[in-house]
Formats: C-alpha cells, structure tokens, sequence
C-alpha cells in the first residue's frame, strides 16, 4: 500500500516541531530542532525529535535533505526550490529559479524517460559568497 500514510495520533511536539521549521524558515537538524524545544518539553529527547521529522516527512509537511553530510537537514515543506551547498562551510541556501524553468526540466525529464515526476530535487555545490570574500585578499594585501 505504497503512497498511503497511516492515520498518526495528534502530538502536541510534533505541532510545534512543524511550527518552527515554519518559523524559521532555515535547514536545521534533529539536534537543533531538539535544543530550541527541550526547555519547553522537559520530556523530549532526541530519539522523539527524529521519530516526529519521520512522521512530518512522510505527511509531507517537512522535507528531509540528505546532503551527503553526517546529519541530515530538514526544512518546512514549500512550493519546490533548488538548494545551493557551500563546500567549505557547509551552508545551505534556497536557490529561487523561476517556476517556468522548473517546469520546463521536470518535463524534459517525464517526456525523455516515460516517467511521472512527483517531486523534483537539486542541488547545486560550490564555494558561497561568505567563504569567497574570506578568500579573496583585501586590496592592501591583508
């Protein structure tokens, strides 16, 4: 019964999981997730942090951006975005192409291989502005 999400008991951590992944509007991790709202469940660990992102990802409420790191990166679920990964630093930043061109490759994509695209992802890996500016010498040599 693939495709078919089973019916999950409301959870008040998970509401407020979902709430600060909306808030925020970051790539944040399980651990992180887990410092921001430890204080205000004293009887949440990190095991029910991931059980909860589990759930919000299969409801399709949250994604879960494995970028080849330790940790994986979970982000609110939004109209679909490319993703820009800084090889030095790591950062993680939403890459705003326009909707048109997306649209255009998830066709290319569907005629040239048969399929039914549901959800689209790339990303894109170089060096970020911050870590270029770190690298680039100032004018005075410094």
């Amino acid at each position: 019964m693939q495709g078919i999400v089973a019916k999950v008991r409301k959870s008040r951590q998970r509401d407020r999981i979902r709430e600060l992944l909306e808030k925020e509007r970051i790539h944040v991790t399980a651990s992180w997730v887990y410092d921001q709202l430890r204080e205000e469940f004293p009887t949440l660990s990190l095991g029910n942090v991931y059980r909860n992102l589990n759930i919000l990802v299969r409801q399709g409420e949250v994604n879960r951006l494995p970028f080849g790191s330790t940790f994986d990166v979970y982000e609110a679920a939004r109209k679909p975005h490319y993703h820009f990964v800084c090889e030095r630093c790591g950062a993680i930043e939403d890459v705003a192409v326009p909707g048109s061109l997306q649209d255009q490759l998830d066709s290319l994509v569907d005629d040239a291989s048969g399929h039914r695209l549901h959800r689209t992802t790339v990303e894109f890996h170089g060096i970020c502005r911050a870590c270029r500016k770190k690298a680039t010498p100032s004018p005075d040599g410094q």
